[in-house]
């Protein structure tokens, strides 16, 4: 069921707006209005990065003087500050030495995710999610998973009449969630968690395993409703039938993973994970799905899947925040999304067969092929960029210009994405130079090379190259603007 993008969170659970918002890797901003204030959630790839509040208790010095980090005279002095000045609060507490810029990174962070964490107590408020790119580039973001931040949220929830109209009715039947982005979230379980999850099996209802838990009702559905609104459970369409002696049920064969398999932390260093996210990934147009999934022609079901799961635990997108590199979270994506559709096709009887055909057939001209390859790669950059996504972006363009490296317009692309992206000027300019050497003639391709080198505030270069525009193109627009912003320089 589709959910609407727009409507009041008394309809509707904040749960069942975020996960497919994660899910489907959204850029843009939630927020819920209500008579007293508007909070806002920004969501960059699905994950949740900044939140904004007009109530005044969400205001950093606010948050900081009740979590014990400023006295009230520091705070006191510091809003005294601001309104002089109207520098940003977090920057005048570190100038008057109230705190140390380590933390200030814990405080936004800290603001950040009890904004966030406090939508999901509204129970009556407009909500809605404008898609598009995120306003601002905020330095602090909180690097949390969207499982972690639903996970602390909703344990926050006492209100038993608001979990028992979102849980499924008490007789319904819970099983693990058959989704491995859903089961290999980045969640830290309680061990009540973990000893309530060892009772859900695809048989007992949510009544019965309350009545077999040690601890009182409410404690255990609440447990139940966390698992459930993270999605590592989900709600089955019956009770599973005994197996008769000497047969399995069709549940029993296809259970591939075990509560072990999930709660079991993966303990692989970050270099050597590093190395081996970037070896499949840079090989990802070239192997084969039985390659992606590590099996051969002949691998039945059972075995297709067992290795699904395990691939998808090891590289599933929520494992990129431990990790420095910026840049992991897409190639973790873009792997995890290719063994997924590389399980989906092989498991399908008719898909797979259709898949070994195609793999016999005559192919193509390697040209051709090279073409249509690069073309698809240039499109999904284009809508990576449109998202914001500028790292995935950039990753789709270089594969277009390793593939057609004599189309400009690639290297153009890659270069204004390049420039999209803090510290990659260099890159950037490298781009544009690639295309100009093939396209010495494109007016454009000298007006944008311009525009880079006034962002890096090179005027002078700058100036030079909106002339070269202009002598092509005497009526290039951005050069007669450039031309305009840079002349006092030269």
């Amino acid at each position: 069921m589709e959910i609407p993008l727009k409507g009041n969170i008394k309809d509707i659970s904040l749960v069942k707006i975020l996960v497919p918002l994660n899910r489907n890797r959204k850029t843009g901003i939630l927020s819920i209005k209500t008579p007293a204030f508007t909070k806002k959630a920004y969501i960059n790839l699905g994950d949740a990065i900044f939140a904004s509040s007009t109530y005044e208790d969400d205001r950093l010095g606010e948050m900081l003087l009740k979590a014990g980090k400023i006295t009230v005279e520091q705070y006191d002095k510091s809003v005294e500050v601001l309104k002089s000045t109207k520098k940003r609060q977090g920057a005048i507490l570190v100038e008057l030495g109230y705190l140390t810029p380590k933390d200030l990174f814990w405080g936004v962070k800290y603001q950040v995710k009890e904004i966030i964490q406090s939508m999901f107590l509204i129970e009556d408020g407009e909500y809605e999610f404008i898609e598009g790119t995120l306003p601002t580039e905020e330095v602090i973001t909180l690097k949390m998973s969207m499982g972690n931040l639903i996970y602390e949220a909703v344990n926050q929830i006492k209100n038993w009449t608001k979990i028992r109209n979102e849980m499924p009715d008490t007789d319904s039947v819970l099983k693990l969630s058959d989704d491995p982005h859903s089961l290999f979230q980045d969640i830290e379980l309680t061990a009540q968690d973990k000893k309530i999850l060892a009772l859900i099996d695809a048989k007992k209802t949510i009544k019965a395993i309350i009545d077999s838990s040690w601890m009182g009702s409410f404690e255990a559905l609440k447990i139940l409703y966390v698992l459930w609104a993270i999605g590592m459970v989900e709600q089955t369409a019956a009770i599973q039938v005994e197996a008769k002696p000497g047969k399995e049920t069709e549940e029993k064969k296809e259970e591939t993973v075990s509560l072990n398999d999930i709660l079991q932390p993966l303990s692989e260093e970050e270099e050597s994970l590093m190395n081996k996210v970037e070896s499949v990934y840079s090989r990802l147009n070239s192997l084969s799905l039985t390659e992606l999934l590590d099996v051969d022609e002949k691998a039945d079901s059972e075995t297709i899947k067992k290795n699904y799961f395990r691939l998808a635990k090891e590289f599933h997108p929520d494992r990129y925040f431990t990790f420095t590199d910026p840049a992991i979270k897409t190639k973790l994506t873009a792997v995890f999304d290719a063994i997924t559709k590389a399980y989906h096709t092989l498991k399908d009887d008719k898909l797979r067969a259709e898949y070994f055909k195609s793999l016999t057939a005559p192919k193509k001209a390697e040209e051709g092929d090279e073409k249509v390859k690069a073309e698809e790669q240039f499109k999904r950059g284009v809508e990576e960029f449109k998202k914001g996504n500028f790292w995935g972006a950039v990753d789709n363009f270089k594969w277009a210009t390793k593939m057609m490296p004599k189309n400009a317009n690639y290297w153009s692309y890659l270069s204004l994405t390049y420039s999209k992206v803090p510290g990659r000027l260099k890159e950037a300019e490298d781009a544009l130079l690639a295309a100009i050497k093939l396209e010495p003639f494109n007016a454009d391709f000298y007006a944008n090379l311009g525009l880079i080198y006034m962002k890096a505030g090179l005027k002078k270069r700058a100036y030079s190259h909106f002339q070269k525009a202009l002598k092509i193109d005497s009526k290039n627009v951005k050069a007669m603007k450039g031309l305009e912003q840079t002349k006092e320089q030269a």
